[in-house]
């Protein structure tokens, strides 16, 4: 059984199991944490689709990690010929969770 779910303006395909690097939120290490956007649930050939949520559908999750830094990307504005260049650096914070159980 498989689900889609939205958290944060992001769609994620899930199954039970899979861990995944959600958007920061506030909590601990262990705790159980409930995503209610479920866009669509899928079991081999059925699927059943929302519009655009299925109501009384959630998935719960485990989180594993609170705090996940990705890697740092660098962005650098360069002016040729004009003696100009900027280097900023950003690295995105996330949160690692884990699929444990699929409600349909």
């Amino acid at each position: 059984m498989y689900a889609i779910i939205q958290d944060g303006g992001h769609q994620y395909r899930v199954e039970e199991g899979t861990k995944l690097k959600v958007q920061l939120r506030d909590s601990a290490k262990d705790q159980k944490v409930v995503f209610d956007n479920v866009c669509l649930v899928g079991n081999g050939t059925e699927a059943k689709i929302g519009t655009p949520f299925i109501k009384g559908a959630k998935v719960e999750a485990t989180v594993l990690r609170p705090l996940v830094r990705a890697k740092k990307v660098i962005i650098l504005k360069y002016r040729r010929r004009k003696n100009s260049q900027r280097r900023n650096g950003h690295r995105q914070n996330y949160t690692e969770v884990q699929i444990s159980k699929i409600h349909a």
